[in-house]
Formats: C-alpha cells, sequence, structure tokens
C-alpha cells in the first residue's frame, strides 16, 4: 500500500477528539519513537554551543563547561574574566524568533512550561549579576542559516571583544537579527564544522 493511501485509511479511522467536530490527524509516530525522538533532544554540547566553544577557543579563551556550582549552570564560564555565557535554544527559551513558534497542539501547555522558562532564566541572571558575574547569552538563530555561516567570524569577535572589556556592560545578547548590523566576514567558515 502506498504512504498516502495507508495515511488517508489511517486517518479516517481516528475518532474526533473532545471539543472538535472534525477528526484529528494524530502524531506519525508512535509513542515509543516520539519518545525516543525526545530523548535526543541533548541539553549539553549542542551544534549552536560547539561553534561558539571552537571560536572562542580559535581566539585564546579558556574555559569551564556546566559547572554545578553556579545558578543555572552556565554553559561556557571564564572564571578568568568573571564571564558567562548561555547559548540558548530559541524555541526552548522563547526568543520570539521564527524559530521560536509555539506548538499548535496542546498550546496551553507549551504556553506554561516555556514561560517558566523564561521566568527561571530571568531568576538566574539576577543571581549571577549579585554574585558580580557578566553574563552574556547567544541565540541559536545567531547561529542557525546561510547569514550566520557568513558572518561567523563578526559574532565571535564581538562575543570576545565584551568579554575582554571588563568596564563595558555586564550583559550581552547576540541574536540573528544582530548579524545584520555585523560588518562582512573575513572568512573564517572552518569553525562551524
Amino acid at each position: 500500500m502506498n504512504w498516502h493511501l495507508k495515511w488517508s485509511a489511517e486517518r479516517s479511522t481516528l475518532a474526533p477528539s473532545a471539543g472538535h467536530s472534525k477528526s484529528c490527524m494524530a502524531d506519525v509516530v508512535d509513542a515509543a519513537t516520539r519518545s525516543r525522538m525526545m530523548a535526543g533532544i541533548r541539553v549539553k554540547n549542542t551544534r549552536p554551543e560547539i561553534i561558539i566553544r571552537k571560536g572562542l577557543h580559535a581566539r585564546g579563551f579558556r574555559y569551564s563547561l556546566h559547572p554545578k556550582g553556579l545558578p543555572g549552570k552556565p554553559d561556557i564560564v571564564m572564571p578568568r574574566w568573571h564571564v558567562t555565557i548561555f547559548i540558548h535554544g530559541c524555541f526552548w527559551h522563547r526568543h520570539g524568533c521564527s524559530l521560536s513558534k509555539l506548538p499548535v497542539s496542546n498550546p496551553a501547555f507549551w504556553e506554561s512550561k516555556l514561560a517558566a522558562n523564561r521566568s527561571r532564566d530571568d531568576v538566574v541572571k539576577r543571581q549571577l549579576a549579585a554574585a558580580g558575574w557578566r553574563t552574556a547569552i547567544v541565540w541559536e538563530c545567531a547561529t542557525r542559516g546561510r547569514l550566520a555561516r557568513e558572518r561567523l567570524t563578526c559574532l565571535i569577535d564581538r562575543l570576545a571583544t565584551w568579554i575582554r572589556d571588563q568596564d563595558g556592560p555586564p550583559t550581552l545578547e547576540i541574536a540573528g537579527a544582530d548579524l545584520l548590523m555585523l560588518s562582512s566576514p573575513a572568512g573564517d567558515k572552518n569553525i562551524s564544522k
């Protein structure tokens, strides 16, 4: 049986859910597969995090990863510079860009879960500031896509300049929209591999 015929047959057998007059499409995978897929979403060592770490390391910075002694377990900690860096996923931390769209299914659950993540992020930032740490947040959208790959050198340079500037602002956020304001790349594309 062709996949589209099988899909049509499965869809026609679904009972309407509560509150819906039309039949709803079930998940395209079974519960065990969905569970395995969700378990595969990394918390540490994500691709954006590795891109930033490689870029900072190439510029001579040394750091610790995910220390348990600091609030929020920052992704990168530079004790010498008294800097913490979080690489936030746009969806999980509700950035507001195109990568952070709320799922259509079960919106109340996702709204409360992601709002709790945002409020926890705010508490962590305040705790780190009170302890004298400077905090940078690099959003996932700043490391994804063609523009991000082209401007990666500029992104890392901006982060490195902020780290070294001890008298500068105590916080820094870099998002995909910020890449438009950065100057053209020098051609350092090997970091993203």
